[in-house]
């Protein structure tokens, strides 16, 4: 049985940020661990769900709280976002934190990290992934910059987006062609019928009845989630193991 368990991740001022600990029951043998970043919904369910499927494939995954910051909640919501416009800020400061924690923890052996991201998360992880010595990065449906020199240094990437969805349904393709012109391997889908946020299965009012409606489109699809789980969990191994390396 996975274990699955709360932990404080240290962040440079000091603070400690709340995070999930998901361990599996047989690790991989790549000693490689996940770093799962939440939607703009924050912690939920929902990112607690996919960390476990990470884990049920042999990825010991640590589930972030990037909300947690030593302020009131809706200032804290606030600079996250913040973050997620500008790519720097204590968001990628408390990423980098889950990274060594990862690195330095003694319960699970780590030495290779991917990050994978919904949403808000998804722009965090591409953000991320271009300034960190991460080796995998999966982004579902997030902002991309319209610069490719914004992600020169990132690592192999795998990831998705809908079509339907009329905010970022085309970043997907401007994050395929970004790597394209960088030389770095990826595996970019998106999905000609569906909307934001399709691999998210959140079960509250606002996402169930607001989310389907234009411009994002936003609601879960079970055969697109299901082709970008397959497609993550080939890609994440053959990274970790080898088969596909960096650019340079």
């Amino acid at each position: 049985m996975t274990t699955n368990q709360p932990v404080g991740i240290t962040t440079p001022d000091g603070h400690l940020m709340r995070a999930r600990w998901v361990r599996p029951v047989t690790p991989n043998p790549h000693k490689a661990a996940v770093i799962a970043i939440h939607d703009i919904f924050g912690y939920s369910d929902d990112i607690e769900r996919i960390a476990q499927r990470l884990a049920d494939n042999g990825y010991p995954v640590l589930v972030p709280d990037l909300y947690d910051l030593p302020n009131s909640k809706p200032l804290c919501v606030v600079k996250t976002l913040k973050a997620h416009e500008t790519g720097k800020g204590k968001a990628f400061e408390q990423l980098e934190a889950c990274r060594h924690w990862l690195l330095e923890q003694d319960e699970e052996p780590v030495e290779k990290i991917g990050v994978m991201g919904f949403c808000m998360g998804g722009r965090f992880a591409v953000l991320y992934a271009a300034q960190a010595p991460v080796q995998v990065v999966a982004p579902f449906y997030g902002g991309i910059p319209k610069d490719p020199e914004v992600l020169r240094g990132i690592c192999p990437a795998v990831g998705g987006w809908g079509r339907t969805d009329k905010v970022y349904g085309s970043h997907g393709d401007r994050l395929a062609s970004h790597l394209d012109t960088l030389g770095v391997p990826h595996d970019i889908k998106t999905y000609e019928n569906v909307g934001h946020s399709y691999m998210n299965d959140h079960q509250g009012f606002v996402f169930k009845k607001m989310g389907p409606l234009p411009p994002m489109r936003s609601k879960f699809d079970a055969t697109a989630s299901e082709d970008s789980w397959e497609r993550v969990l080939v890609f994440f191994e053959k990274v970790f193991s080898g088969e596909i390396q960096a650019a340079g």
